[in-house]
């Protein structure tokens, strides 16, 4: 298995390579594949509403109705009957790329065999009732679709025959049967969607749309596709007075349908849950025999309060994510570099990546990739937040006091117009930003909960740009603009005594 997996890695991170220099890291659709699949069963949900609402359900009329849909309404019903099977096979291609991605790079195991397992309900959930939906349309692909079911699922014991019976005669299907089928293509559906949503329930910040550019693209390909190759009913009305003709199978859902015809229906169904038993039993193969927490270590992010638990197998993103940690990504593949970060302390398996995201250079002076990184003892690292990584504010402030506490130290108090407050963390400081651009930092003096007004102690440095003015030339209502807060403060918890150093005006924020 591990050959295999090697191999896939190796033609994933080629094409992925191929895709990065094409679209971009941030627009690569293997990036994207978990996403792509919500959003294609949203595009078969909307446009199968829409042929809902026109088709109808008994018998006799259902392949009429799909007949005037796709004809009479040739730029409305037609287009979108080929979208919505269009859009039905794109979501088992990237459903199935989604799988093999996360068996290729080994990413099934430990903690991720919730995701996994669900996965593997929601292939049948898909397969079901896309094999449900060919039976609709009602004809000679229909007529074929649902004789091979009802016959191979009537070789189960407990069937006997039960659903071939329907199908006899042309009599025996009858419009509430068939009512039922329509229902069942609504049902199904809806379990799919709830299979989803828990799908996800366990991937941290999981994103369940992709981007934009991704989205109209893919939409404009199947509108393109819907045009150039429009879906047609073949063979006309179901006959079940008469043998079916010469067929073309939609080769996305049908692909076990041939064999009906050439294996015994035992062997269709050993291959049948042979495959998904191996499949669901992946994540424990092969048998791998652990005691206690093994494996479990911890992850301190700089600065940060406490270090955070990281279960077996688990990225250094997901762990971060998974306790509420506004960390930078993006791809979540190793292929954009958004997440990195530095280790301080501690040893990383760095996993598998694009080397664009991370050169060898980087990586040589302590870099990682916190979305393919798993922890192999205790690690400390450091990261640019998104906060540190984006534009800085930039406020106004009043003068509203200025006391002079001795000869070289000013207490210089500060309020925002119409009343507002500015959230801060102890610990952190504001740039005061001069005239011509240079900035000044100064910590902040009153302590959080204290709102309405920001209080800085401003020592005199002898031919200090700002502190000079403070003391020759500022007087109360004037005006300063200032960028922040700015900065942090760790407090680690532990059982050595905590010392506090501060010299000068340093004191105050630490009072």
């Amino acid at each position: 298995m591990k050959r295999l997996q090697a191999a896939l890695q190796w033609l994933f991170l080629r094409v992925e390579d191929v895709f990065n220099r094409a679209f971009g890291d941030r627009l690569n659709p293997l990036y994207h594949l978990g996403a792509i699949t919500f959003f294609l069963f949203w595009v078969v949900a909307g446009s199968g509403l829409y042929l809902y609402a026109f088709f109808e359900t008994g018998v006799a009329d259902a392949h009429a109705s799909v007949e005037a849909l796709t004809h009479h309404q040739r730029f409305a019903g037609g287009i979108l009957r080929s979208l919505h099977r269009y859009a039905s096979d794109a979501m088992v291609v990237t459903m199935l790329l989604h799988l093999l991605r996360h068996f290729a790079f080994d990413r099934f195991r430990g903690f991720r065999w919730f995701s996994w397992l669900s996965g593997v309900a929601l292939i049948w959930g898909t397969y079901v009732s896309g094999i449900n939906g060919f039976m609709l349309p009602w004809d000679r692909l229909a007529q074929y679709v649902i004789t091979a079911s009802f016959e191979w699922i009537d070789w189960l014991p407990g069937f006997g025959g039960t659903l071939m019976r329907n199908l006899i005669h042309p009599s025996s299907i009858t419009d509430r049967f068939f009512s039922l089928l329509a229902f069942m293509h609504i049902g199904i559906p809806l379990v799919v969607l709830l299979l989803m949503f828990i799908h996800v329930q366990r991937v941290p910040k999981a994103r369940t749309h992709p981007p934009r550019a991704i989205m109209l693209s893919l939409t404009g390909t199947l509108l393109v596709l819907a045009l150039l190759r429009p879906v047609l009913s073949q063979g006309g009305a179901a006959d079940l007075a008469s043998a079916v003709p010469r067929l073309q199978l939609d080769w996305f859902y049908l692909p076990l349908f041939p064999l009906f015809d050439l294996w015994p229906f035992a062997a269709v169904w050993a291959l049948v849950v042979a495959g998904t038993l191996l499949l669901a039993l992946l994540p424990w193969l092969p048998p791998q025999w652990r005691r206690g927490r093994a494996g479990e270590f911890h992850l301190t992010l700089h600065p940060s309060t406490q270090p955070l638990p990281v279960r077996r197998g688990e990225t250094l993103l997901e762990a971060g994510l998974r306790q509420g940690l506004a960390l930078p990504y993006e791809c979540r593949n190793g292929g954009c570099g958004v997440c990195m970060c530095t280790v301080l302390h501690g040893t990383v398996d760095h996993g598998i990546y694009q080397r664009s995201a991370l050169p060898d250079a980087l990586r040589a002076q302590g870099r990682t990739l916190m979305c393919c990184a798993t922890p192999l003892s205790d690690v400390d690292i450091e990261v640019e937040t998104s906060e540190a990584r984006a534009p800085l504010p930039l406020h106004e402030a009043r003068v509203v006091r200025l006391d002079r506490f001795s000869d070289d130290v000013i207490r210089l108090m500060l309020a925002l117009p119409d009343g507002q407050d500015l959230p801060f963390r102890a610990g952190q400081y504001i740039n005061i930003v001069l005239d011509d651009g240079q900035r000044r930092a100064f910590s902040f003096a009153n302590p959080p909960q204290v709102r309405g007004h920001i209080e800085l102690h401003v020592r005199r440095i002898p031919g200090g740009r700002f502190t000079g003015q403070v003391f020759t030339q500022m007087k109360v209502g004037d005006t300063l603009r200032f960028e922040g807060p700015l900065g942090d403060f760790t407090l680690r918890e532990g059982e050595a005594p905590i010392l506090f150093v501060a010299g000068a005006t340093g004191f105050a924020p630490i009072k």
